[in-house]
């Protein structure tokens, strides 16, 4: 089936000099949203506030007759019902989900697509069954390269009819604490973050948490779909580029004080101020953030709050002495593999892994 040409999407289009946000992306932006800032308060973030990302339509499935098929190259293909999926042995993990273009706005010239700032972001605890339970049941045979996940929502892109479908290579389909998920904070998942049941993935941006999930299919052969293919960091078109995969290192200020309503600048009286923010890698737990009050000439450690959930974000405080004038504020992220958020953007025509700060800029009254 072909579209006409005109509505096809461009892939990897990057907006001309000066050219402003499009009306699609303008559509898009309405669709989708982020997580308020301010949130960051919060060790769990409410799933209306919790950042949504969706590619196509929300789609309507009913979980009376919703069914899980697992097949392909396995010994022994499995079909769960949702109350055969409930009634299994799960676990909860608290994870933070990250956008792959969270910081995309921020590029410069910019990819045209959802042109999120830096709040496509949240944290929730998720229920459901390891994967490597059902896979274990399922058995996969010795000639298992990779694992298929295939959701409900169905539409367009860049000229290619699809069903939303991600894959990852069997080690990592096995990997501990993927899970097939079916409540979010305690409740069932809400229809925007995949109801009745979807994929986590711990540490992997949001991308490979296949949403509103109907099949997995493991092949003998890497999977090269168009999800797959999409997410890769490329510099022009023709580049094979490197898969998108793991979060890197972010730390985001809770912004202080209070809102200007259109800059969302920052209005502070002079004194005391404690900043707040949260940091998180996917690649390994935060173990350093700096933050400055200039603007990044000089930095300082902020204090880490507990580390107890791996694959979630963990807390930063620091105290600051707020006088008059305009200020900038800044945070960076160190981990445990020794990546540090950078300072500059690294640009990509997807707007990928943009994770340099968006500067909190705030105004601190005289008297």
């Amino acid at each position: 089936m072909t579209i006409p040409v005109e509505r096809v999407s461009r892939p990897g289009r990057v907006a001309e000099p000066g050219e402003g946000i499009g009306i699609d992306e303008l559509r898009l932006a309405g669709r989708n949203h982020a997580m308020p800032l301010e949130m960051l308060r919060a060790e769990l973030t409410p799933p209306g506030l919790h950042y949504v990302l969706t590619h196509y339509d929300v789609p309507d499935v009913d979980a009376a007759t919703w069914r899980l098929d697992l097949g392909g190259e396995v010994e022994h293909p499995i079909s769960l019902s949702m109350a055969d999926l409930t009634a299994m042995p799960s676990r909860t993990v608290r994870v933070t989900l990250e956008c792959a273009g969270n910081g995309r706005a921020g590029l410069s010239p910019r990819p045209v697509s959802q042109p999120w700032l830096t709040g496509a972001v949240g944290t929730a605890e998720w229920t459901g069954v390891p994967l490597r339970d059902l896979l274990a049941d399922a058995a996969p045979t010795g000639s298992a390269v990779d694992v298929v996940f295939t959701g409900h929502d169905h539409g367009f892109e860049r000229g290619v009819e699809q069903d939303y479908a991600r894959g990852l290579s069997l080690a990592e389909a096995d990997a501990d604490d993927v899970l097939i998920a079916f409540a979010m904070n305690g409740a069932p998942l809400p229809a925007q973050h995949g109801f009745p049941a979807r994929l986590v993935v711990p540490g992997w941006y949001g991308m490979a948490h296949v949403k509103w999930l109907r099949s997995i299919t493991v092949i003998d052969h890497p999977f090269d779909g168009y999800q797959n293919a999409a997410y890769r960091l490329r510099q022009q078109p023709d580049d094979e580029g490197v898969p998108v995969t793991r979060i890197e290192p972010r730390a985001l200020l809770m912004p202080p004080g209070d809102p200007d309503f259109m800059s969302r600048d920052r209005v502070l009286r002079p004194g005391p101020v404690r900043l707040r923010g949260r940091a998180w890698s996917g690649w390994g737990g935060v173990t350093r953030v700096e933050v400055s009050t200039d603007g990044g000439a000089t930095w300082r450690d902020a204090a880490l709050g507990p580390d107890e959930h791996r694959w979630a974000w963990r807390e930063f405080t620091l105290d600051w002495e707020a006088g008059p004038g305009e200020h900038l504020l800044r945070a960076r992220a160190h981990d445990a593999t020794g990546r540090v958020q950078p300072v500059e953007p690294a640009w990509n025509r997807g707007g990928f892994t943009n994770t340099a700060d968006d500067p909190v800029r705030v105004v601190v009254l005289d008297g």
